[in-house]
Protein backbone atom coordinates (compact mmCIF):
# COMPACT_ATOMS: atom_id res chain seq x y z
CA UNK A 1 0.00 0.00 0.00
CA UNK A 2 2.98 2.31 0.68
CA UNK A 3 4.21 1.71 -2.54
CA UNK A 4 1.32 2.34 -4.12
CA UNK A 5 1.14 5.71 -2.50
CA UNK A 6 4.71 6.60 -3.54
CA UNK A 7 3.68 5.82 -7.24
CA UNK A 8 0.47 8.21 -6.70
CA UNK A 9 2.42 10.50 -5.32
CA UNK A 10 5.09 10.85 -8.20
CA UNK A 11 3.00 10.24 -11.16
CA UNK A 12 1.08 13.73 -9.30
CA UNK A 13 4.91 14.93 -9.40
CA UNK A 14 5.50 14.06 -12.79
CA UNK A 15 1.88 15.94 -14.16
CA UNK A 16 2.87 18.80 -12.42
CA UNK A 17 6.36 19.17 -13.77
CA UNK A 18 5.24 18.52 -17.26
CA UNK A 19 2.66 21.40 -16.42
CA UNK A 20 5.82 23.74 -16.70
CA UNK A 21 6.69 22.33 -20.14
CA UNK A 22 4.39 24.43 -22.34
CA UNK A 23 5.66 26.38 -25.42
CA UNK A 24 3.86 29.34 -26.07
CA UNK A 25 0.86 29.49 -28.43
CA UNK A 26 1.79 32.89 -30.38
CA UNK A 27 -1.41 35.13 -30.05
CA UNK A 28 -1.70 38.84 -31.34
CA UNK A 29 -4.29 41.09 -32.83
CA UNK A 30 -5.60 40.57 -36.59
CA UNK A 31 -3.77 42.19 -38.76
CA UNK A 32 -5.96 41.52 -41.99
CA UNK A 33 -8.80 40.02 -40.99
CA UNK A 34 -10.86 38.11 -43.44
CA UNK A 35 -12.99 40.78 -45.62
CA UNK A 36 -16.83 39.28 -45.19
CA UNK A 37 -20.16 40.51 -43.78
CA UNK A 38 -21.02 40.53 -40.15
CA UNK A 39 -23.26 37.66 -40.34
CA UNK A 40 -20.43 35.57 -42.00
CA UNK A 41 -17.84 36.81 -39.72
CA UNK A 42 -19.47 35.78 -36.63
CA UNK A 43 -19.91 31.98 -37.70
CA UNK A 44 -16.45 31.78 -38.81
CA UNK A 45 -15.69 33.32 -34.91
CA UNK A 46 -18.05 30.98 -33.49
CA UNK A 47 -16.79 27.83 -35.17
CA UNK A 48 -13.34 28.28 -36.99
CA UNK A 49 -11.01 31.06 -35.13
CA UNK A 50 -10.57 28.78 -31.98
CA UNK A 51 -7.48 27.29 -34.33
CA UNK A 52 -7.80 29.20 -37.93
CA UNK A 53 -6.64 32.76 -36.20
CA UNK A 54 -3.70 35.01 -34.55
CA UNK A 55 -6.25 34.87 -31.43
CA UNK A 56 -5.49 32.54 -28.32
CA UNK A 57 -8.87 30.95 -27.79
CA UNK A 58 -8.36 28.33 -25.15
CA UNK A 59 -11.08 26.39 -23.11
CA UNK A 60 -9.37 25.62 -19.13
CA UNK A 61 -9.45 21.63 -20.33
CA UNK A 62 -7.13 22.53 -23.58
CA UNK A 63 -4.35 23.99 -20.97
CA UNK A 64 -3.21 20.84 -19.49
CA UNK A 65 -0.33 18.78 -20.66
CA UNK A 66 -0.43 16.23 -22.55
CA UNK A 67 -3.65 17.86 -24.10
CA UNK A 68 -1.80 21.48 -24.66
CA UNK A 69 1.08 20.01 -26.89
CA UNK A 70 -2.00 18.34 -29.20
CA UNK A 71 -4.19 21.69 -28.97
CA UNK A 72 -0.86 23.63 -29.51
CA UNK A 73 0.03 21.32 -32.80
CA UNK A 74 -3.53 21.55 -34.14
CA UNK A 75 -3.71 25.20 -34.07
CA UNK A 76 -0.18 25.81 -35.76
CA UNK A 77 -1.37 23.25 -38.26
CA UNK A 78 -4.55 24.96 -39.15
CA UNK A 79 -2.81 28.48 -38.76
CA UNK A 80 -0.22 27.62 -41.44
CA UNK A 81 -3.13 26.56 -43.84
CA UNK A 82 -5.65 28.89 -43.32
CA UNK A 83 -5.36 32.38 -41.36
CA UNK A 84 -8.69 34.67 -41.04
CA UNK A 85 -6.64 36.96 -38.90
CA UNK A 86 -4.25 37.46 -41.61
CA UNK A 87 -6.13 36.42 -45.08
CA UNK A 88 -7.11 39.80 -45.54
CA UNK A 89 -4.31 40.93 -47.04
CA UNK A 90 -4.87 38.65 -50.09
CA UNK A 91 -6.80 39.51 -53.40
CA UNK A 92 -10.93 38.81 -52.89
CA UNK A 93 -10.82 36.12 -55.21
CA UNK A 94 -8.79 34.35 -52.79
CA UNK A 95 -10.48 35.07 -49.67
CA UNK A 96 -13.15 33.85 -51.09
CA UNK A 97 -11.32 30.90 -52.87
CA UNK A 98 -10.64 29.65 -48.83
CA UNK A 99 -13.79 30.34 -48.21
CA UNK A 100 -15.17 27.82 -50.54
CA UNK A 101 -12.65 24.87 -49.55
CA UNK A 102 -13.87 26.38 -45.72
CA UNK A 103 -17.66 25.23 -46.92
CA UNK A 104 -16.52 22.34 -48.42
CA UNK A 105 -14.56 20.72 -45.64
CA UNK A 106 -17.92 21.71 -43.47
CA UNK A 107 -20.27 19.93 -45.16
CA UNK A 108 -18.30 17.13 -45.79
CA UNK A 109 -17.35 16.70 -41.80
CA UNK A 110 -14.31 17.02 -41.44
CA UNK A 111 -14.33 20.32 -40.01
CA UNK A 112 -14.49 21.51 -37.14
CA UNK A 113 -12.30 18.39 -36.99
CA UNK A 114 -14.41 15.49 -35.34
CA UNK A 115 -11.94 15.38 -32.03
CA UNK A 116 -12.28 18.48 -31.77
CA UNK A 117 -16.37 18.66 -31.53
CA UNK A 118 -16.25 16.34 -28.71
CA UNK A 119 -15.10 18.58 -26.54
CA UNK A 120 -16.04 21.82 -28.03
CA UNK A 121 -19.52 21.05 -28.89
CA UNK A 122 -20.64 25.03 -29.32
CA UNK A 123 -17.82 24.95 -32.29
CA UNK A 124 -20.65 22.70 -34.67
CA UNK A 125 -21.70 23.98 -37.59
CA UNK A 126 -25.15 24.22 -37.52
CA UNK A 127 -27.66 24.34 -40.61
CA UNK A 128 -28.51 27.60 -40.85
CA UNK A 129 -25.13 28.79 -40.67
CA UNK A 130 -24.12 26.76 -43.52
CA UNK A 131 -26.67 27.87 -45.47
CA UNK A 132 -25.80 31.63 -44.35
CA UNK A 133 -22.24 30.93 -45.73
CA UNK A 134 -23.41 28.98 -48.97
CA UNK A 135 -25.79 32.02 -49.61
CA UNK A 136 -22.61 34.79 -49.15
CA UNK A 137 -20.94 32.54 -51.95
CA UNK A 138 -23.31 32.09 -54.34
CA UNK A 139 -22.40 30.29 -57.07
CA UNK A 140 -23.05 31.44 -60.46
CA UNK A 141 -25.18 34.31 -59.84
CA UNK A 142 -24.96 37.39 -62.45
CA UNK A 143 -21.87 38.92 -61.09
CA UNK A 144 -19.97 36.12 -61.14
CA UNK A 145 -19.99 35.13 -64.68
CA UNK A 146 -17.70 35.82 -66.77
CA UNK A 147 -17.41 39.10 -68.52
CA UNK A 148 -19.88 39.77 -71.64
CA UNK A 149 -16.84 40.85 -73.89
CA UNK A 150 -14.69 38.04 -73.23
CA UNK A 151 -12.82 36.59 -76.23
CA UNK A 152 -13.49 32.99 -77.82
CA UNK A 153 -11.33 30.26 -76.46
CA UNK A 154 -8.87 30.02 -79.09
CA UNK A 155 -8.33 34.00 -79.68
CA UNK A 156 -7.14 34.52 -76.28
CA UNK A 157 -3.80 34.23 -77.58
CA UNK A 158 -1.72 31.68 -79.55
CA UNK A 159 -0.16 28.63 -77.99
CA UNK A 160 3.40 28.68 -77.45
CA UNK A 161 4.46 24.77 -77.81
CA UNK A 162 6.18 22.98 -74.44
CA UNK A 163 8.23 20.21 -75.36
CA UNK A 164 6.51 17.66 -72.62
CA UNK A 165 9.29 15.48 -72.13
CA UNK A 166 11.24 18.38 -70.87
CA UNK A 167 8.83 19.44 -68.12
CA UNK A 168 9.98 19.43 -65.28
CA UNK A 169 9.65 17.60 -62.10
CA UNK A 170 7.29 18.74 -59.16
CA UNK A 171 9.14 19.95 -56.07
CA UNK A 172 8.61 16.33 -54.61
CA UNK A 173 10.37 14.97 -57.49
CA UNK A 174 6.62 13.53 -58.83
CA UNK A 175 7.72 13.26 -62.49
CA UNK A 176 5.32 14.83 -65.77
CA UNK A 177 3.61 12.67 -67.54
CA UNK A 178 3.81 13.52 -71.12
CA UNK A 179 0.96 11.27 -72.39
CA UNK A 180 -1.48 12.82 -70.27
CA UNK A 181 -3.24 14.63 -73.55
CA UNK A 182 -4.23 11.15 -74.68
CA UNK A 183 -5.96 9.64 -71.75
CA UNK A 184 -9.96 9.10 -71.95
CA UNK A 185 -12.07 11.85 -70.14
CA UNK A 186 -13.85 10.20 -66.91
CA UNK A 187 -16.09 13.18 -66.06
CA UNK A 188 -15.93 17.23 -66.67
CA UNK A 189 -16.36 19.84 -63.82
CA UNK A 190 -18.00 23.58 -64.30
CA UNK A 191 -16.44 25.20 -61.20
CA UNK A 192 -18.69 28.81 -60.24
CA UNK A 193 -16.24 29.01 -57.24
CA UNK A 194 -13.23 30.11 -59.41
CA UNK A 195 -15.23 30.26 -62.99
CA UNK A 196 -12.94 27.56 -64.56
CA UNK A 197 -13.80 24.11 -66.52
CA UNK A 198 -12.05 21.08 -65.78
CA UNK A 199 -11.22 17.90 -67.55
CA UNK A 200 -10.34 15.31 -65.57
CA UNK A 201 -8.80 12.41 -67.73
CA UNK A 202 -7.70 9.06 -66.72
CA UNK A 203 -5.57 6.38 -68.03
CA UNK A 204 -5.99 3.02 -69.22
CA UNK A 205 -5.94 1.55 -66.14
CA UNK A 206 -8.31 4.44 -64.08
CA UNK A 207 -11.29 3.81 -67.34
CA UNK A 208 -11.23 0.44 -66.58
CA UNK A 209 -11.17 0.46 -62.65
CA UNK A 210 -14.47 3.02 -63.20
CA UNK A 211 -16.06 1.10 -65.58
CA UNK A 212 -16.22 -2.23 -63.32
CA UNK A 213 -16.47 -0.27 -60.11
CA UNK A 214 -13.58 -1.04 -58.21
CA UNK A 215 -12.52 2.16 -57.12
CA UNK A 216 -12.64 1.49 -53.31
CA UNK A 217 -9.89 2.07 -53.20
CA UNK A 218 -8.30 3.07 -56.57
CA UNK A 219 -5.91 0.35 -58.20
CA UNK A 220 -1.83 1.02 -58.28
CA UNK A 221 -0.81 2.27 -62.02
CA UNK A 222 -4.33 4.56 -61.81
CA UNK A 223 -3.33 8.17 -62.80
CA UNK A 224 -5.58 11.01 -63.11
CA UNK A 225 -4.97 14.41 -64.82
CA UNK A 226 -7.27 17.54 -64.17
CA UNK A 227 -7.04 20.23 -66.96
CA UNK A 228 -8.42 23.42 -66.00
CA UNK A 229 -8.92 26.53 -68.13
CA UNK A 230 -10.78 29.50 -67.49
CA UNK A 231 -14.33 29.96 -68.33
CA UNK A 232 -15.24 32.55 -71.21
CA UNK A 233 -18.54 34.10 -72.26
CA UNK A 234 -18.64 33.42 -75.99
CA UNK A 235 -20.72 35.82 -78.50
CA UNK A 236 -23.14 32.65 -79.06
CA UNK A 237 -24.52 32.92 -75.11
CA UNK A 238 -22.54 29.94 -74.52
CA UNK A 239 -19.03 29.59 -71.89
CA UNK A 240 -16.28 28.40 -73.69
CA UNK A 241 -12.89 26.69 -72.09
CA UNK A 242 -10.54 30.19 -72.12
CA UNK A 243 -6.84 30.67 -71.15
CA UNK A 244 -5.18 27.35 -69.98
CA UNK A 245 -4.50 27.39 -66.40
CA UNK A 246 -2.95 23.92 -65.26
CA UNK A 247 -2.75 20.66 -65.35
CA UNK A 248 -2.48 18.64 -62.09
CA UNK A 249 -1.46 14.78 -61.67
CA UNK A 250 -2.40 11.67 -60.10
CA UNK A 251 -0.88 8.67 -59.73
CA UNK A 252 -2.09 5.83 -57.22
CA UNK A 253 0.71 3.81 -55.68
CA UNK A 254 -0.25 2.82 -52.35
CA UNK A 255 3.57 1.81 -51.31
CA UNK A 256 5.72 4.33 -52.48
CA UNK A 257 3.27 6.98 -51.81
CA UNK A 258 2.18 5.70 -48.40
CA UNK A 259 3.04 8.99 -46.49
CA UNK A 260 0.91 11.13 -49.11
CA UNK A 261 -2.37 8.98 -48.52
CA UNK A 262 -1.16 6.53 -51.35
CA UNK A 263 -1.26 9.08 -53.98
CA UNK A 264 1.62 10.95 -55.73
CA UNK A 265 0.69 14.54 -56.48
CA UNK A 266 1.55 16.92 -58.92
CA UNK A 267 0.76 20.26 -60.42
CA UNK A 268 1.78 21.99 -63.60
CA UNK A 269 0.51 25.79 -64.27
CA UNK A 270 0.59 27.85 -67.52
CA UNK A 271 1.40 27.59 -70.50
CA UNK A 272 4.94 27.09 -69.41
CA UNK A 273 4.08 23.97 -67.16
CA UNK A 274 5.72 25.76 -64.26
CA UNK A 275 5.86 22.78 -60.88
CA UNK A 276 3.48 24.61 -58.50
CA UNK A 277 4.79 25.43 -55.01
CA UNK A 278 8.07 26.45 -53.02
CA UNK A 279 9.40 23.63 -51.94
CA UNK A 280 8.34 19.86 -51.66
CA UNK A 281 5.83 21.01 -48.93
CA UNK A 282 3.36 22.36 -51.59
CA UNK A 283 1.72 18.64 -51.28
CA UNK A 284 0.45 19.67 -48.07
CA UNK A 285 -2.23 21.38 -50.00
CA UNK A 286 -3.16 18.22 -52.01
CA UNK A 287 -3.49 16.13 -49.00
CA UNK A 288 -5.23 18.07 -46.68
CA UNK A 289 -7.93 19.53 -49.48
CA UNK A 290 -8.89 15.86 -50.16
CA UNK A 291 -8.57 14.33 -46.78
CA UNK A 292 -11.91 14.54 -46.42
CA UNK A 293 -12.88 12.30 -48.98
CA UNK A 294 -10.48 9.43 -47.55
CA UNK A 295 -14.10 7.49 -47.72
CA UNK A 296 -13.72 7.36 -51.45
CA UNK A 297 -9.84 6.74 -51.91
CA UNK A 298 -9.35 10.75 -51.65
CA UNK A 299 -10.99 10.73 -55.11
CA UNK A 300 -13.02 13.86 -56.03
CA UNK A 301 -14.56 12.91 -58.78
CA UNK A 302 -17.26 10.84 -59.80
CA UNK A 303 -16.46 9.09 -62.78
CA UNK A 304 -19.43 8.53 -65.57
CA UNK A 305 -20.12 4.95 -65.01
CA UNK A 306 -22.84 2.21 -65.14
CA UNK A 307 -21.02 0.36 -62.71
CA UNK A 308 -23.33 -0.71 -60.05
CA UNK A 309 -21.66 0.14 -56.59
CA UNK A 310 -22.92 0.36 -53.01
CA UNK A 311 -21.85 3.86 -52.46
CA UNK A 312 -24.02 6.25 -54.93
CA UNK A 313 -21.69 8.84 -54.64
CA UNK A 314 -18.41 7.08 -56.15
CA UNK A 315 -19.36 7.17 -59.65
CA UNK A 316 -21.85 9.02 -61.24
CA UNK A 317 -24.11 6.48 -63.13
CA UNK A 318 -26.97 8.86 -63.97
CA UNK A 319 -24.88 10.51 -66.56
CA UNK A 320 -23.86 7.43 -68.08
CA UNK A 321 -25.10 6.76 -72.05
CA UNK A 322 -27.18 3.69 -72.85
CA UNK A 323 -25.47 1.24 -75.24
CA UNK A 324 -28.15 1.17 -77.66
CA UNK A 325 -26.43 4.59 -79.72
CA UNK A 326 -24.46 3.72 -83.35
CA UNK A 327 -21.37 4.72 -81.34
CA UNK A 328 -19.84 4.99 -77.44
CA UNK A 329 -18.44 8.69 -77.65
CA UNK A 330 -17.58 8.25 -73.85
CA UNK A 331 -14.85 6.01 -75.01
CA UNK A 332 -13.36 8.42 -77.50
CA UNK A 333 -11.30 11.41 -76.80
CA UNK A 334 -12.71 14.78 -75.94
CA UNK A 335 -12.12 18.04 -78.16
CA UNK A 336 -13.89 20.50 -76.14
CA UNK A 337 -17.18 21.50 -73.40
CA UNK A 338 -18.97 24.32 -73.06
CA UNK A 339 -22.00 25.71 -70.59
CA UNK A 340 -25.38 27.10 -72.03
CA UNK A 341 -25.71 29.09 -68.44
CA UNK A 342 -29.86 29.86 -70.05
CA UNK A 343 -30.84 26.22 -69.47
CA UNK A 344 -28.30 24.82 -67.42
CA UNK A 345 -27.09 22.26 -69.38
CA UNK A 346 -23.00 20.99 -70.43
CA UNK A 347 -21.83 19.48 -73.03
CA UNK A 348 -18.84 17.79 -74.30
CA UNK A 349 -17.23 17.20 -78.26
CA UNK A 350 -15.74 14.05 -78.73
CA UNK A 351 -13.62 12.80 -81.36
CA UNK A 352 -13.10 9.21 -83.02
CA UNK A 353 -9.69 8.52 -83.95
CA UNK A 354 -9.84 10.16 -87.05
CA UNK A 355 -11.60 13.18 -85.97
CA UNK A 356 -8.76 13.06 -83.56
CA UNK A 357 -5.80 13.59 -86.20
CA UNK A 358 -7.12 16.98 -86.93
CA UNK A 359 -7.10 18.24 -83.21
CA UNK A 360 -4.20 20.82 -82.67
CA UNK A 361 -4.22 20.09 -79.36
CA UNK A 362 -0.34 21.11 -79.25
CA UNK A 363 1.52 23.74 -81.76
CA UNK A 364 0.52 26.76 -83.22
CA UNK A 365 -3.36 27.66 -83.66
CA UNK A 366 -5.41 26.89 -86.91
CA UNK A 367 -5.08 29.41 -89.79
CA UNK A 368 -8.63 31.36 -88.64
CA UNK A 369 -8.75 31.05 -84.81
CA UNK A 370 -13.19 31.06 -84.60
CA UNK A 371 -13.25 28.56 -86.62
CA UNK A 372 -12.48 24.47 -85.30
CA UNK A 373 -10.38 21.88 -87.08
CA UNK A 374 -10.88 20.76 -90.90
CA UNK A 375 -12.21 17.07 -89.76
CA UNK A 376 -11.11 14.43 -92.56
CA UNK A 377 -13.17 12.01 -94.56
CA UNK A 378 -14.04 9.30 -91.90
CA UNK A 379 -14.24 11.43 -88.84
CA UNK A 380 -17.03 11.29 -86.38
CA UNK A 381 -17.43 13.94 -83.93
CA UNK A 382 -20.13 13.26 -81.43
CA UNK A 383 -22.10 16.28 -79.21
CA UNK A 384 -23.07 15.33 -75.85
CA UNK A 385 -25.36 16.96 -73.90
CA UNK A 386 -26.53 17.02 -70.02
CA UNK A 387 -28.76 18.63 -67.75
CA UNK A 388 -26.25 19.84 -64.65
CA UNK A 389 -26.37 19.04 -61.13
CA UNK A 390 -24.70 20.39 -57.92
CA UNK A 391 -21.65 18.17 -57.20
CA UNK A 392 -22.04 16.32 -53.78
CA UNK A 393 -17.94 17.08 -52.93
CA UNK A 394 -17.73 20.54 -53.61
CA UNK A 395 -20.12 23.18 -53.12
CA UNK A 396 -19.41 25.73 -55.84
CA UNK A 397 -19.02 22.69 -58.82
CA UNK A 398 -21.48 21.34 -61.19
CA UNK A 399 -21.52 17.72 -63.18
CA UNK A 400 -22.97 16.01 -65.54
CA UNK A 401 -26.69 14.93 -64.66
CA UNK A 402 -29.18 13.26 -66.81
CA UNK A 403 -28.31 13.19 -70.46
CA UNK A 404 -30.82 15.50 -72.56
CA UNK A 405 -28.81 14.45 -76.19
CA UNK A 406 -26.30 13.18 -78.45
CA UNK A 407 -25.95 14.50 -81.87
CA UNK A 408 -23.26 12.34 -84.06
CA UNK A 409 -21.24 14.23 -87.39
CA UNK A 410 -19.85 11.94 -89.72
CA UNK A 411 -17.59 13.74 -92.66
CA UNK A 412 -18.03 12.62 -95.37
CA UNK A 413 -15.78 12.74 -98.89
CA UNK A 414 -16.13 16.03 -101.01
CA UNK A 415 -19.06 17.46 -102.66
CA UNK A 416 -20.94 14.67 -100.25
CA UNK A 417 -23.65 15.93 -97.37
CA UNK A 418 -22.19 15.19 -93.71
CA UNK A 419 -24.04 12.76 -92.08
CA UNK A 420 -25.82 13.98 -88.79
CA UNK A 421 -27.83 11.96 -86.52
CA UNK A 422 -29.58 13.26 -83.41
CA UNK A 423 -30.74 10.82 -80.25
CA UNK A 424 -32.94 12.84 -77.36
CA UNK A 425 -35.23 12.21 -74.59
CA UNK A 426 -35.36 9.62 -72.32
CA UNK A 427 -33.46 6.68 -73.06
CA UNK A 428 -31.64 8.66 -76.12
CA UNK A 429 -34.44 7.06 -78.67
CA UNK A 430 -33.11 8.67 -82.50
CA UNK A 431 -34.89 12.15 -83.15
CA UNK A 432 -37.05 11.70 -86.71
CA UNK A 433 -36.86 15.62 -86.62
CA UNK A 434 -33.25 16.00 -86.73
CA UNK A 435 -32.99 16.27 -90.43
CA UNK A 436 -34.99 19.32 -90.00
CA UNK A 437 -31.85 21.03 -88.11
CA UNK A 438 -28.97 18.77 -89.63
CA UNK A 439 -27.49 22.25 -91.60
CA UNK A 440 -27.44 24.57 -88.73
CA UNK A 441 -26.38 21.78 -86.22
CA UNK A 442 -23.69 19.95 -88.44
CA UNK A 443 -22.33 23.68 -88.89
CA UNK A 444 -22.26 24.37 -84.85
CA UNK A 445 -20.80 21.10 -84.36
CA UNK A 446 -17.95 21.94 -86.63
CA UNK A 447 -17.33 25.32 -85.93
CA UNK A 448 -16.12 24.25 -81.86
CA UNK A 449 -12.78 25.14 -81.35
CA UNK A 450 -10.64 22.39 -79.13
CA UNK A 451 -9.50 23.63 -75.63
CA UNK A 452 -6.24 24.79 -75.52
CA UNK A 453 -3.36 22.91 -74.58
CA UNK A 454 0.18 23.19 -73.60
Amino acid sequence: MRVFGKLIVAALFIFAVLQLVRPIIPAKPATAEIQAPPEVKQILEKDCYSCHSDERRLAWFDQIVPGYWLVRHDILTAREHLNFSTVGSKPAAVQKAALYEAVNMMQLGAMPLPSFLKLHPDAKVTSEELTTLKTYLAPWTPSLNPIANATSASASGTPVPVPLAAVQPEFNEFPFEPTFESWKLISTTDRGDNRTFRFILGNDVAVKAAQAGNISPWPDGTRFAKIAWQQELGPDGLVHPGKFVQVELMLKDARRYKDTEGWGWGRWRGMELKPYGNDAQFVNECTGCHQPLRGSDYVYTLPISTAKVSDEEVVNSTAALPTSLPYQPLTWNAITMYVDPQTHTTATLYGNETAMQAVQSRGTAPADATKGPAYPVGAVLALVSWAQRDDPHWFGARIPDVPRSVEFVQIAAGGQQNGYRRFAGTGLPEDPGGVNVAAERTSFVLSLVPAPLP
